[in-house]
């Protein structure tokens, strides 16, 4: 009898799914830096000529964006991260003191499955026969012990993405005479908005267009909102 065979171009695997998850946040991450950073360094600009001012607020914006990113990634994970170890914890405790009622419980998941009652219940009893634990928390917590995310890496891959995120529009903004340095950042910036919309789609396996749509359109309105803000408190203040 010949084992099954999977698609090449179908990973069956959790690793896969995970690194593609950390992929997606990571593309996020830096689509979050580019708009931000763009909005605020635009917003100046409109506001004043002089590079002091727009590059210290652009630091600044990369900074605090980096920053408040790692933290919340950090509270984020942490927590849950502690919630899944209360899960397994409990899980634990359960099959130590009421393994025939777990076994009940795992041969009706697998019945509320699809499986008939007598093959849910001789599945359960074998899965429970290799690995009991491995059992329950697959089907019942979709948890992978040996999986757990790390606070401190979510938290330095989101300060990371976000500040290469960051630089892009930084660069844009400081590098070019001051009379186009506005329009170049934002030819720059959509540019890059409708690279990270189309990685995202594909890392997805969604619609590229509608996301670049949305990305692009997204940035532009906010770069649009920032510069006629700095413009008007430009005007106001000098």
């Amino acid at each position: 009898m010949t084992s099954p065979q999977l698609h090449p171009s179908e990973p069956h695997h959790d690793a896969f799914g995970s690194r593609l998850n950390w992929l997606r946040a990571g593309v996020l991450g830096a689509n979050d830096g580019i708009v931000s950073t763009a909005g605020i360094v635009v917003g100046v600009a409109a506001a004043t000529i002089d590079r002091g001012p727009i590059f210290t607020a652009g630091i600044a914006a990369l900074a605090a964006g980096a920053l408040s990113m790692a933290v919340g990634e950090y509270v984020s994970v942490s927590t849950q991260r502690d919630s899944e170890k209360a899960m397994l914890k409990k899980e634990r405790r359960e099959l130590d003191t009421e393994p025939a009622a777990e076994l009940e419980e795992l041969a009706a998941l697998y019945e509320a499955k699809g499986l008939s009652p007598a093959t849910a219940r001789t599945v359960a009893e074998e899965l429970t026969d290799h690995d009991a634990f491995a059992a329950h928390v697959d089907i019942e917590l979709r948890i992978d012990p040996d999986e757990l995310t790390n606070p401190w890496q979510a938290a330095f891959s989101s300060a990371v993405s976000f500040t290469v995120g960051a630089v892009l529009p930084l660069l844009a903004i400081l590098l070019p005479p001051s009379s186009i340095r506005v329009p170049i950042t934002f030819v720059a910036v959509l540019i890059a908005l409708g690279v990270t919309g189309w990685v995202s789609a594909r890392l997805g396996g969604a619609n590229p267009r509608r996301a670049i749509y949305r990305v692009v359109i997204g940035g532009a309105l906010a770069m649009a909102i920032t510069f006629g803000i700095g413009h008007l408190v430009g005007g106001a203040v000098g």
